[in-house]
């Protein structure tokens, strides 16, 4: 049987109004819960791939995921250049 991440993770036994915090405060909060989670990786993957913007996922809040996702995009561009330079040469 496959264990999904999510039964795992420290959120699971735990409110979830705790990972949706309605001010900075709340956000520290759940951040803290996450630092100590198992599955914090596997969780900020799946929010970034499914681009949930809402609550705190893989211990970030949704402008620190939108900031990964900035970067992400900016990388993969200078990766096309380079490389895209490479394979034309």
């Amino acid at each position: 049987m496959k264990i999904n991440w999510m039964q795992i993770g420290e959120c699971s036994e735990r409110p979830p109004e705790i990972f949706f915090p309605s001010d900075g405060v709340g956000v520290e909060k759940a951040k803290k819960i996450c630092a100590e989670c198992p599955v914090r990786t596997k969780c900020l993957e799946y929010a970034l791939k499914n681009r949930v913007d809402h609550g705190v996922w893989g211990g970030t809040s949704e402008r620190q995921r939108r900031r990964i996702l900035k970067a992400r995009k900016e990388a993969a561009k200078e990766n096309l250049a380079i490389f895209g330079e490479n394979l034309a040469a």
